[in-house]
């Protein structure tokens, strides 16, 4: 099977909306006591859990016209789009190191990508 262009597009997306999980997640645990009390009625951790399972319905849909060997890496861009919007909204510092492994991050997505 061969994977069309259009399941990369999706899982791409969906990479993107798993991306804003964690920033929710994070915004809605600053300064709470963990406790499942406070979890379960805190509107920022549920829309964290709920933005990975609409993340995962895109990923499942793009499988259906795509190779997990090639769809999964991309996954991986989680990473980068985490990076960059922890700086935005977070102002969390970008250093180096952290350059150094987007770039390779993104020589192998590419490679994987193309492989197809």
């Amino acid at each position: 099977m061969k994977t069309e262009s259009i399941s990369i597009i999706i899982v791409i997306f969906g990479t993107i909306i798993s991306s804003f999980a964690p920033l929710m997640l994070k915004l809605g645990m600053v300064n709470k006591k963990f406790t499942l009390f406070n979890l379960i009625i805190n509107v920022k951790v549920i829309s964290g859990v709920l933005l990975y399972i609409l993340s995962s319905f895109f990923f499942v849909f793009a499988l259906r016209r795509g190779e997990l060997s090639v769809l999964y890496p991309l996954v991986s861009l989680n990473y980068i789009w985490v990076t960059i919007i922890s700086r935005i909204f977070l102002n969390e510092e970008i250093k180096i190191p952290k350059i150094i492994g987007i770039v390779f991050l993104i020589i192998g997505i590419t490679l994987i990508a193309f492989s197809n």
